[in-house]
């Protein structure tokens, strides 16, 4: 392997390594004698979690910066959203109704692989979370077309693992929720809120604040499902109550279908822009 260091003096793995031969006596097998960046114990105190968040942030962005990825689609939704073809499984009847949301974010990342492989394929790359549901659909579709994709998995007290669709050398896993979020919006060119829970609302609305607040330009914001978002969620009391402003209820947009998500992301008023003043403040 070609040495890209552009320093003279030893390699870190080269020590590494070194120092799993060396004997075995009493001193070496001290916790104090172990390369501290080789230490797991030592990771893991309490007072290296400046550290592990700097190094959360760091992984990511240089895999992905090594991978060319150079802008991202975002997908949020819920996880417990089956496919079509399952949807009997559904624990709920709404949660059978919603599988078409399933097919939609399969198609829209589809259309949109397709579209990005054209130009080399590192613009526009589907991100979720890697996990199933909403999720699934979006790396699937992306694989469904020939791309990549890009799953953010996150560690929960339960069994998970990341889905199928999730192109490997692109699959990472968090331990920091704050560090994922980051890496989310880094290189978001769009977001696609999908139906889902309180992981998906708090994806949504963080990323809105964001954009409400000039501290993220503006992006296509786009909301599938008209119907289930205005019914669990009353948009315009919020804006009659004041405390949003009526401005603010342009930062997105509803669509149902694949097809509308294209068109609005082609025609999208304000893309890029950051807001200077916040409406109603």
């Amino acid at each position: 392997m070609k040495d890209h260091r552009q320093h003279p003096f030893r390699d870190s793995q080269q020590d590494r390594d070194a120092a799993s031969h060396i004997p075995d006596t009493p001193q070496t097998r001290a916790p104090s004698y172990a390369l501290a960046f080789a230490d797991d114990d030592f990771m893991l105190r309490e007072e290296l979690r400046p550290v592990r968040l700097q190094l959360e942030l760091l992984k990511p962005e240089l895999l992905m910066t090594e991978a060319k990825v150079d802008s991202t689609i975002v997908l949020f939704g819920g996880a417990r959203i089956p496919e079509p073809a399952k949807k009997g499984t559904a624990r709920t009847q709404t949660l059978a109704d919603l599988s078409k949301y399933y097919e939609e974010a399969r198609r829209f990342a589809q259309m949109m692989t397709e579209k990005s492989l054209k130009s080399g394929g590192t613009e526009n790359v589907i991100v979720t979370g890697g996990g199933p549901g909403v999720m699934e659909a979006g790396n699937r579709g992306a694989q469904d077309a020939g791309g990549r994709s890009i799953g953010l998995n996150i560690v929960l007290p339960h069994e998970q693992a990341p889905n199928a669709y999730v192109t490997p050398e692109l699959c990472f896993n968090f331990h920091y929720f704050g560090i994922r979020k980051m890496h989310f919006l880094m290189r978001a060119s769009a977001v696609c809120v999908f139906p889902g829970g309180f992981g998906t609302l708090d994806e949504m609305f963080e990323a809105l604040t964001l954009i409400q607040t000039g501290r993220m330009a503006q992006v296509p914001f786009l909301l599938f499902g008209q119907s289930f978002w205005e019914k669990i969620i009353n948009w315009d009391a919020l804006a009659e109550a004041g405390t949003i402003s009526a401005d603010d209820l342009k930062l997105f947009r509803f669509v149902e279908t694949a097809e509308d998500a294209v068109a609005a992301l082609e025609n999208w008023e304000g893309n890029g822009q950051k807001r200077g003043v916040i409406p109603g403040r």
